[in-house]
């Protein structure tokens, strides 16, 4: 899947939520702290962690790729 940005970055919360991968806001923070989302194949459980083009996301079974 890819994400195509509109601004410089966007939290790894509302990556979440606007792709589609989490129902709301609240379950993409449950999926996030309970470290069951990686970006760049690493374990992230900083909710706000900005998410830049170029960077790769992780989540149940699905990748995103982020774009500028």
């Amino acid at each position: 899947m890819e994400f195509k940005l509109k601004e410089e970055y966007i939290t790894l919360q509302s990556l979440l939520k606007a792709s589609g991968l989490a129902d709301s806001g609240g379950a993409a923070k449950i999926a996030i702290v309970s470290g069951e989302v990686s970006v760049d194949g690493e374990v992230e459980i900083r909710r706000g962690k900005k998410i830049r083009a170029g960077q790769s996301v992780a989540f149940a079974g699905q990748e995103i790729k982020v774009t500028a």
